[in-house]
């Protein structure tokens, strides 16, 4: 006859083994899961995402002294082509271009990073841009742009406003210029203002808004949403900015990681519209999307963006 002591130690040992490999088959499996997931996040950032989700998004803008002609007036914009980085965007830059020039707007922004880095030689870079660019360069649809961050960092500064000009588009250095009416109509005009990035230190708001006669209605382009807060009261009752990607990785619970550090850094808007009291009184900014990468070929919740601004008077 076998002692119930013996028994259990017997069976003791067999039943922590078993719970030891349910544990193991457990682990096995949800590590299994966490991978399979991981690489289904990772394929729709790289290949789905920002190869084929376009963020086509509108909003009004009150602008103050707005005359008859540009009521309901509508200005598009896109940004941070960042053409040369590694796996970059350009099918999304040629459906973003095509989707303006059919929208036939009465102005289009282009608020800088045409470039990022690339072993190519900058001229061929620079080539690839105004390509991509050619549709809209080729209607008659006024088309303005500032440079970017990356585009002082490539040393193509030069080199694009001139390839950019000689095709019709205007590049602004912290000034500004009178956009012609739609319709050629002979109501007041409105002003564009375009500021330089001020990350590499080439912003001068004040110089750009200098051009602006006083209570004359006014769109500000800047690349840096930092810059924003430069702006005195009532300069700026509409501005766009870049720069950001919308934090490219947008993840909701790890926000400060997925704004690339930026949050840390500096008091920013990464995307959509300035909260309120962000800025100086009577003033707002709409931070674009853009369409681009900066380090890694990858969106996740932060799609490319096509952005439609309705002009209204105040």
């Amino acid at each position: 006859m076998t002692h119930p002591a013996a028994r259990d130690d017997a069976g003791g040992p067999g039943r922590r083994g078993h719970r030891r490999s349910r544990a193991r088959s457990f682990l096995t499996g949800l590590v299994a899961v966490v991978v399979t997931l991981g690489l289904l996040v990772t394929v729709y950032g790289v290949a789905v995402e920002p190869r084929f989700v376009l963020d086509e998004e509108r909003i009004q803008a009150r602008i103050p002294g707005l005359g008859p002609d540009w009521d309901g007036a509508e200005v598009m914009v896109f940004s941070d082509l960042q053409v040369g980085m590694w796996w970059d965007n350009t099918g999304m830059v040629e459906r973003v271009v095509e989707r303006t020039v059919a929208a036939e707007p009465d102005a289009v922004l282009l608020p800088g990073d045409f470039l990022y880095q690339s072993e190519s030689s900058i001229q061929e870079k620079v080539r690839d841009v105004t390509r991509l660019l050619e549709p809209l360069t080729e209607t008659d649809i006024p088309v303005y742009a500032i440079m970017g961050n990356h585009d002082y960092a490539v040393g193509a500064v030069d080199e694009l406003t001139t390839a950019l000009e000689d095709r019709g588009i205007e590049v602004l250095a912290n000034e500004a210029t009178s956009v012609p009416a739609p319709g050629a109509g002979p109501g007041p005009g409105l002003f564009v203002v375009g500021v330089g990035p001020s990350s590499v230190g080439e912003a001068d708001p004040s110089a750009a808004l200098d051009d602006v006669p006083d209570a004359a209605p006014r769109l500000v382009m800047m690349h840096n949403p930092t810059t924003f807060q430069e702006l005195p009261a009532d300069a700026a009752p509409m501005s766009v900015a870049g720069h950001t990607h919308c934090g490219q990785i947008a993840l909701p619970l790890l926000s400060q990681w997925s704004y690339l550090g930026l949050t840390e850094e500096e008091e920013l808007v990464a995307d959509g519209f300035a909260p309120e009291g962000y800025g100086a009184e009577g003033n707002d900014m709409f931070v674009t999307c853009g369409i681009g990468f900066s380090l890694l070929p990858v969106r996740i919740n932060a799609p490319p963006q096509l952005l439609t601004i309705e002009l209204q008077p105040a």
